[in-house]
């Protein structure tokens, strides 16, 4: 079991959780995950490290409630079961900075997206790098840790559907009027938004790298859920990504993946909420 430390709402429908992890943080870094189960007879869930506290061992993340297993989470209150990582692969902008020192990178974010964007920005400003953000939600109130993406990237730019905040569009709008402004391009958020950015900046030949967050369940490589195609050839988010070359993803693909259990989870979802109502 580990400490959670609190866990609260931030907007209608995310979460920020802290949780002490001294173990799991102590090698993160930007751009990796972890996988949390609530209970022990809870699903795992992968969530991006949003922020952590190494001195302190303390893990910081932010989730957004899809279905049953988040809405779960929410129901957590002094301890998680399990929490396992870090998994996956470090950012490569991260990893290798002395790479991308003279390169303008821009990230663009999608929804919940900014959450694992933010570490990666951080990271990268507290070793010298300025890089801009483009931030996109359906409207205002989606916009999550404005403060702290504005405390650490060099500019942000906003895009809300609906227009209550920044400019009334898509980030894809954002990006192609600003295309001129960077070398690389780092997205991350929804398959389709991810997706989307890619084919503005393929037409640009500009570098763009995707996190993939497909289906996952022992985030290991040995179950094969998290299988992606990239350059005609499957790879495991969780082993080989979560980044990968965004102009050689099957985008397709990935969103078929992601619709393959609709039903299934959204009778699990109600029979959840039933559950967890009748037990708080």
């Amino acid at each position: 079991m580990y400490k959670v430390l609190y866990n609260k709402r931030i907007s209608s429908n995310s979460f920020e959780m802290a949780i002490e992890a001294p173990l799991v943080i102590k090698k993160a870094m930007p751009g990796q995950f972890v996988i949390v189960m609530a209970k022990e007879d809870s699903e795992r869930i992968p969530l991006t490290i949003y922020d952590y506290d190494k001195e302190k061992g303390i893990l910081y993340l932010i989730y957004q409630v899809i279905g049953a297993s988040t809405e779960e989470l929410t129901y957590v209150k002094n301890e998680i079961f399990s929490v396992a990582g870090p998994l996956g692969n470090a950012n490569e902008i991260c990893k290798n900075i002395e790479e991308f020192k003279d390169k303008r990178i821009v990230y663009v974010a999608g929804g919940v997206g900014i959450a694992p964007v933010y570490p990666q920005v951080k990271y990268l400003n507290e070793h010298g790098l300025k890089v801009d953000v483009i931030d996109g939600a359906r409207n205002v109130d989606l916009l999550l840790i404005r403060d702290k993406i504005e405390s650490v990237a060099n500019k942000v730019l906003y895009a809300t559907d609906d227009g209550s905040y920044g400019v009334k569009g898509f980030v894809t709008n954002v990006l192609e009027e600003h295309i001129n402004d960077y070398d690389i391009c780092v997205t991350i958020g929804p398959i389709i938004m991810m997706k989307n950015v890619c084919e503005v900046t393929k037409k640009y030949n500009m570098p763009t790298i995707v996190s993939m967050n497909p289906l996952m369940v022992d985030g290991s490589g040995m179950c094969g859920a998290c299988r992606c195609e990239v350059d005609g050839k499957p790879k495991f988010a969780c082993i080989h990504g979560p980044e990968f070359d965004g102009h050689k993803v099957n985008f397709e693909l990935a969103l078929k993946r992601m619709n393959t259990y609709k039903e299934e989870e959204k009778i699990k979802w109600e029979e959840m909420k039933e559950r967890l109502s009748k037990e708080a």
